[in-house]
């Protein structure tokens, strides 16, 4: 509960005090403190500002200075401190809330909300997977659909809420997840930001660090990696860096957990000194030089006329963002009642840096940004005396070897592939086994009847042919979670980078493609780290040509039925095929579709690591969770659905062929074979591509429920597709259509989320559902010329 949502009369009891420092300790002074009791004088609607009475005296507040402060009622206080019910003591046995205030030695449990903040690959998800231990969950936060991740434990005396935000360079507004991770802060409000630094990177980690200091925020620096620094022969005297950059500075390994527990325990020292007299560390602003600093200052005295904003910026970080020319914080300033004047500082303050330094201001912030760095550094690293030829180097020189590289990077996936398909066909033979002997046991033990045919055909049969996927899914998941967690992901961007512009796209865009593999849904997600608008866009309508890991179970099943003995080399033309047709599609695109500029590629390539089996695993486990969870969804529903359509109207009288050809889902199926009759589908594989508009898992599935009920007694799915006119060629005809047509319902979704706009999501329905059937019917004429 807030301060601005009690009435007239109301009292309550003060818990937290939000928003930046300068404004938080200016609140704190005014009496503010937690555990004081507040009381509300006046508090008419929509009248500012609202009368309070706290410790004795009469303290007026704006609304919005009123709406940072957190409160309970004085009922709750007590409940309030520790919800969790650890623990807990009665009433009676607590002090008072007055004797409690400002005591750093708490009583009762209370949540720190701590918020991860660092740059790509420097081990901020690795500290979040130790310090949570696997208690986490996915959420969405700021009003944005982005996948992220909270979690939740104990640590001595207070409860840890930590959020890991998506990993950036910066916090301005040149990126979705810049944007989306300065908004994280400014809105909830962290009451700790751990600042994740690659120690063996400082000089362009700390660009990040600084701009933190900007904003005002209560901040740990973890320095991550140390013992990479330590190999390096380089020394850091993190302790004076600390107190340059105002923040403690902790030199932590989160792969192995070194430096952890000194880490959280800052945390909450940290949290704690708010109520001490002495701090260790004292907020620095990071000196920009007389000609800026001027700048800022007269920028500053204008924004400052307005109290309402104060409330959740630092008046000093919005001085500072409107010299950067910053986009969504000029949105923010105009909408203060002082707006014209601010910006009329602001470009006059800016028309004078660049008269007296020569370049504009945003170029001038940051090269003053990069000098302070260079300072701070200057003073606390000193560089080994050996320069070390590192393993990264030795490694870099065969894998992005302009000759090796590509042969390399072919050989992977060739291995990816094999150990999908091969070594995981061994375990899908257990699972097939187990699903045979379920469904035996319930014809041979439930009576007669629809419930028992739903049951064997349409739930066991329709899950339960796509269930036996799994550990093919789990093993393609964990390569790919190998290959991003070694480094090895940005060193195929990179080496495909030359490729990529020669399409029209960065060469970022090829780590979302290779994602593509995996989920189409995250993989589009991912295009937010593509600056560029042009690559991002075409990126997100090429991505459904990479085979997910959805259509593997309909490639399995009749890769295994109709090419025995040359699996793998038909599972890689099928991916081959995507590819191919993604880098003619957006050289198409490019020219002719989405306009735009191309811009440099830029791309970190970070050492090499040896992934730890927890963060791998974790990774792999979760989208199997994700897998079963759709097993026990979507799949089983349209399971039933299939079997429901197949089974009525029912007639006993029937042969199981005549049963499913005038059911409702042969009716279906014969109203659009004239459609796909051309391409050798007959109707029972054209259902199964209607089917898989809601999910690819469910043409499999559909297969599985149609093709069992034609099927006699120990029938393989060759005998019936020779039956039924099912040839190799159209078995490989039908794996291109469900490569090329309409991506799932979750991609449709997706690229209208990131894209912003539904007509790119239909166009993307339209255009590969239509290219499919092109693409098919030319393959199906040419090779029957043969």
């Amino acid at each position: 509960m807030r301060l601005s949502e009690l009435k007239t009369g109301d009292k309550a009891v003060i818990l937290k005090v939000l928003g930046h420092g300068g404004f938080r300790k200016r609140i704190i002074e005014m009496g503010f403190i937690k555990g004081k009791t507040v009381e509300v004088l006046l508090n008419a609607p929509l009248k500012d500002p609202v009368k309070y009475k706290v410790m004795g005296y009469e303290i007026s507040l704006r609304r919005e200075e009123a709406r940072m402060i957190e409160v309970t009622s004085e009922e709750l206080s007590t409940e309030a401190v520790n919800p969790f019910g650890n623990n807990m003591q009665t009433t009676e046995d607590l002090p008072s809330t007055e004797q409690q205030a400002g005591k750093p030695e708490k009583e009762k449990k209370e949540t720190i909300n701590v918020a991860l903040v660092g740059n790509p690959n420097c081990g901020k998800t690795t500290l979040f997977n130790f310090a949570s231990g696997g208690h986490e969950r996915v959420g969405n936060y700021c009003g944005v659909t982005v996948e992220a991740k909270e979690g939740y434990f104990e640590y001595g005396d207070y409860k840890i809420k930590i959020v890991d935000l998506p990993g950036t360079y910066s916090l301005s507004a040149y990126t979705p997840e810049e944007i989306y991770v300065r908004k994280h802060i400014v809105e909830e409000t962290p009451d700790i930001v751990i600042n994740v630094v690659d120690s063996a990177n400082l000089e362009r980690n700390l660009y990040l660090t600084t701009e933190l200091i900007d904003m005002n925020v209560r901040m740990v620096m973890a320095l991550n990696m140390y013992d990479d620094l330590e190999r390096s022969g380089n020394k850091l005297d993190y302790k004076q860096l600390g107190k340059l950059l105002g923040v403690p500075a902790i030199p932590t390994v989160c792969r192995t957990g070194r430096g952890v527990d000194t880490l959280l325990k800052t945390v909450v020292e940290t949290y704690e000194s708010e109520f001490k007299e002495e701090q260790a560390y004292h907020h620095i602003h990071i000196n920009n030089g007389p000609v800026i600093e001027k700048s800022i200052e007269n920028i500053r005295a204008e924004i400052i006329k307005d109290r309402n904003i104060r409330a959740t910026y630092s008046a000093r970080y919005l001085a500072i963002k409107l010299l950067e020319n910053d986009s969504e914080i000029e949105k923010v300033v105009r909408k203060q009642e002082n707006a014209e004047a601010i910006m009329a500082c602001r470009d006059a303050e800016a028309a004078r840096i660049k008269n007296i330094l020569k370049e504009d201001s945003e170029s001038a912030i940051t090269d003053a940004k990069y000098g302070f760095i260079a300072g701070a550094l200057k003073e606390t690293f000193t560089e080994g005396m050996i320069e070390k030829k590192t393993m990264t180097k030795i490694i870099d020189s065969v894998v992005t070897n302009k000759y090796l590289g590509y042969p390399i990077f072919i050989a992977l996936m060739f291995l990816i592939f094999f150990c999908t398909f091969i070594i995981g066909n061994y375990p899908m033979e257990w699972i097939e086994a187990g699903v045979a002997a379920i469904s035996d046991l319930v014809k041979n033990n439930m009576p007669d009847g629809a419930l028992k045919d739903m049951i064997a055909d349409g739930i066991i049969g329709g899950v339960g042919g796509v269930i036996v996927f799994l550990p093919n899914i789990l093993i393609l998941y964990l390569c790919i979670s190998i290959m991003e967690d070694t480094g090895y992901m940005a060193r195929a961007a990179f080496i495909m980078d030359k490729m990529m512009h020669k399409i029209g796209l960065h060469g970022k865009s090829f780590i979302p493609l290779v994602m593509g593999f995996g989920c189409n849904v995250p993989a589009i997600t991912a295009t937010r780290t593509i600056e560029n608008h042009k690559s991002r866009l075409i990126t997100m309508l090429i991505t459904p040509f990479m085979s997910c890991s959805a259509r593997l179970p309909i490639y399995i099943i009749l890769i295994g039925t109709f090419f025995k003995g040359y699996e793998v080399p038909v599972l890689m033309s099928l991916y081959a095929a995507g590819i191919l047709l993604a880098i003619i599609v957006a050289k198409v695109f490019s020219k002719m579709l989405v306009k735009g500029d191309d811009t440099p590629f830029v791309m970190e390539l970070p050492p090499y690591r040896i992934p730890t089996a927890k963060s791998v695993f974790s990774h792999t486990w979760e989208k199997g969770v994700q897998y079963l969870k759709k097993m026990g969804g979507i799949i089983m529903v349209a399971s039933i659905i299939v079997w429901f359509l197949g089974y009525y109207p029912h007639n006993e009288q029937m042969t199981p062929m005549e049963q499913q050809e005038n059911s409702y889902i042969g009716q279906i199926g014969k109203a659009i074979e004239p459609v796909m009759e051309p391409l050798g589908f007959d109707w029972k594989m054209s259902i199964g591509l209607v089917s898989g508009i809601g999910a690819k898992e469910i043409v499999a599935s559909t297969l599985s429920v149609l093709y069992n009920e034609s099927s006699a007694e120990g029938e393989e799915l060759t005998n019936i597709g020779s039956r039924m006119g099912i040839t190799p060629l159209t078995a490989y005809c039908y794996m291109l259509f469900v490569l090329v047509y309409f991506p799932c319902i979750a991609t449709f979704a997706a690229i209208k989320q990131e894209s912003g706009k539904w007509k790119w999501a239909i166009f993307t329905a339209v255009y590969t559902t239509v290219l499919a059937w092109v693409i098919v019917f030319a393959v199906k004429s040419i090779a029957q010329l043969f």
